[in-house]
């Protein structure tokens, strides 16, 4: 990953926000923040990640209203490679790993067998 394309914990914040509400207005996003910087900072954070591509903007009469530059499946392959570098030393397998002793029990025989066409298709070289 570039610099540029890193955010900080208070910018995934940010992001897990405007994903879950789709878009949202700078009062918006603060109100959906743990323990909330003030209004001007939330402004100031969503200028550098305007900046940085991560998020972008429309005009709705004076207000701006904020969205998400990238696809949620995108976004979602992002921040899962994130958590494989983070906490598996990029290892899909250790990640899977963990999954499965913590919570196999909760897994549904149809998600297994996903896994399993999965696992089997990588085999084959993603055909």
């Amino acid at each position: 990953m570039t610099t540029q394309h890193t955010v900080s914990r208070r910018e995934r914040q940010i992001l897990d926000a405007l994903f879950r509400l789709r878009e949202a207005t700078a009062a918006e996003i603060q109100t959906a923040l743990p323990d909330a910087p003030s209004y001007s900072a939330v402004r100031a954070l969503l200028r550098i990640m305007e900046d940085k591509g991560h998020v972008r903007h429309r005009e709705d009469g004076p207000r701006y209203v904020y969205l998400p530059a990238a696809e949620t499946a995108s976004a979602s392959r992002s921040a899962l490679r994130h958590v494989l570098d983070t906490f598996f030393e990029g290892s899909a397998a250790g990640a899977m790993a963990a999954l499965l002793d913590d919570d196999a029990a909760k897994l549904s025989r149809e998600e297994l067998d996903r896994m399993q066409e999965l696992i089997a298709k990588a085999r084959k070289g993603g055909r």
